[in-house]
């Protein structure tokens, strides 16, 4: 009889054949070899599952389940309630991982229990796997629960959790399209710390048919909802998230939630997803107009200062460099806590700063 590994590497598998493969063998190719990989397809038309079912033929770690299309939490939880594993580890279809990634994750969770879950840094790459940018995230957990309580510091694909801190907070919630992470990052920072790694794990390919491109309005209102679920908890009230199956405007609005600030979250999500796409010139504009919209008199602080920044670092890219450096300024004055921690931030956020052990 077997031993049970000791890592689960999960992976939902939906019309990704163009990248699967990589991404399989960036697995395979670990240099910690315990673990076991459980791949679902949940409703695949192209050849993704000939794909799976190939190296599946080949590598008796890989376990390939089939679900229909009920959506990406659905197919998550299926993967990640298989998991055997002390550790789950997160993996995207169309990702690649470093050859050292569950080496150095599980080490460094062996070696602080008391964490429940860890990232590390990403490099992004393009759909033919050209190199774009390093992207780096907080990496102690006072750094991390700032940051949650505005966005999510983590990137899904490098996290890895323990099993016991995915199984009592009950997993990903399938009304969180699109924000299912950021939501469980969430709850599970209410039991566990947190951390990321200072060193790249992951390459993260950003292409044109991701979901955060083609979704941001459905994924502002999940992570809003996320959000004030997270607040609802925290003054001691039931969670109402837990039995709802879809969110909508209408549900946030019944919660306290005004339009106007929904939109301020449709306003931000689209931006940064107009960034991350690499449209500089849409992402400047909608950001320029997000700021005089009548809508933003109720943005909060920390709202309005990360857009300003977003103009700055646009502007910066186009060499327009007195504005840039104008609206930088701007974006203290609007939030002056950003002075506490001075200029790591902005040098970080213009790219001027590298991590020690972040890359190039």
């Amino acid at each position: 009889m077997m031993s049970e590994p000791l890592v689960s590497v999960v992976m939902v598998v939906c019309n990704v054949d163009r990248f699967l493969a990589e991404s399989i063998e960036s697995v395979l190719g670990q240099t910690f070899k315990d673990f076991e990989f459980i791949i679902i397809d949940f409703g695949s038309t192209d050849k993704s599952k000939a794909i799976a079912l190939n190296y599946a033929a080949r590598d008796a770690r890989i376990k390939l389940h089939e679900i229909p299309n009920f959506g990406l939490g659905e197919a998550r939880n299926a993967g990640c309630f298989l998991a055997q594993g002390h550790y789950i580890a997160v993996m995207d279809a169309d990702d690649v991982s470093t050859p050292d990634r569950l080496m150095s994750e599980f080490e460094f969770m062996e070696k602080h229990p008391e964490v429940g879950l860890l990232g590390g840094y990403t490099e992004w790459i393009d759909e033919t796997g050209r190199p774009l940018r390093i992207e780096r995230f907080p990496t102690e957990d006072h750094e991390i629960r700032s940051a949650l309580a505005t966005g999510c510091p983590f990137c899904q694909p490098t996290v890895l959790m323990r099993r016991e801190a995915f199984v009592l907070v009950g997993g990903y919630r399938a009304a969180f399209v699109f924000a299912e992470d950021y939501d469980l990052w969430l709850r599970i920072a209410e039991h566990f710390p947190c951390a990321n790694l200072r060193q790249v794990v992951l390459k993260y390919r950003s292409h044109p048919y991701q979901v955060q491109i083609r979704k941001s309005r459905q994924q502002s209102l999940c992570i809003l909802a996320a959000l004030t679920s997270a607040s609802l908890r925290k003054a001691g009230k039931p969670d109402p998230f837990n039995s709802l199956k879809e969110i909508t405007p209408a549900v946030l609005a019944s919660m306290g939630v005004s339009e106007a600030k929904q939109q301020i979250f449709a306003d931000l999500a689209w931006i940064r997803a107009l960034y991350l796409s690499g449209d500089y010139s849409n992402a400047l504009k909608s950001s320029i107009e997000a700021l005089r919209s009548a809508d933003w008199e109720c943005a909060e602080s920390w709202q309005i200062a990360e857009t300003r920044l977003m103009v700055a670092r646009l502007n910066w890219k186009k060499k327009r460099y007195a504005s840039s450096i104008l609206t930088a300024g701007h974006a203290f004055v609007s939030r002056p806590i950003m002075l506490g921690r001075p200029f790591k931030p902005l040098l970080r956020w213009f790219g001027w700063l590298k991590a020690a052990n972040g890359g190039n």
